[in-house]
């Protein structure tokens, strides 16, 4: 007997040992169920959130080989929990967004393939088997469109803080006024200024955000949180 629990441990040592975390339990447990069902594979672990990832173990952590992590947790985004994998860990994201800035996100945070969440289960098992094999999931050229598209982002992010920086308090008081619904003399008159120097004012905001009226400053205004729509 002690012969046979010996080889069974060392079966169970050959397992690629697997944590998944996922919120939607249903999802997690099916999951958990077709990977068992291969030889290969141990579920060693299956938490909902990043505070529960964040519970287990350092030593845990560090014997994890594949993470099947969900970019959308209740309790924060499932790319914050790749730091905190083994650099051994490999990772497979899941996201139920298609945008390319998630995927691109992923890629950059050290994600080894990235999957939308419809994708098939027995899809899924079957990316696990291929990454573990040190098979790519995304070519070269998709992961650096993914990387050129991140640079991107982040140029256009560093401009518009720096446009909103530009910005003095009474341009901001403009602006929000103008969010407020005023037209140009109900600024004027709220502010205790002449409607010349109102419109000074609304042609200065428009060439430092770099639009062309005031309906785009409004719209910029808004989506960046310079201004609140109440």
């Amino acid at each position: 007997m002690r012969g046979a629990a010996a080889i069974e441990d060392n079966v169970r040592h050959d397992r690629t040992r697997i944590l998944l975390v996922e919120d939607h339990a249903s999802f997690r447990q099916a999951l958990a169920f077709m990977l068992e069902r291969e030889s290969e594979f141990e579920v060693v672990g299956q938490v909902g959130s990043v505070a529960e990832a964040r519970a287990l173990d350092r030593q845990s952590l560090e014997d994890v080989e594949v993470a099947i992590v969900d970019l959308a947790l209740p309790d924060g985004d499932g790319l914050d929990l790749l730091e905190d994998l083994s650099s051994r860990t490999v990772t497979l994201v899941l996201s139920a967004s298609l945008e390319t800035a998630r995927f691109a996100r992923a890629v950059e945070s050290g994600a080894s393939g990235v999957l939308h969440k419809s994708t098939p289960i027995k899809e899924i098992v079957d990316a696990v088997r291929r990454l573990k094999a040190g098979e790519a999931l995304l070519s070269p050229g998709d992961v650096i469109e993914m990387l050129r598209f991140v640079n991107r982002e982040r140029q256009e992010e560093l401009s518009v803080r720096r446009a909103v920086e530009r910005l003095t308090p009474r341009e901001r008081e403009v602006l929000q006024a103008l969010a407020e619904g005023l037209e140009s003399k109900e600024i004027a008159d709220k502010l205790n200024v002449t409607v010349e120097t109102e419109r000074t004012h609304m042609v200065n905001i428009l060439h430092k955000l770099g639009v062309h009226s005031r309906l785009q400053a409004l719209v910029f205004a808004a989506r960046h949180g310079v201004v609140q729509i109440r």
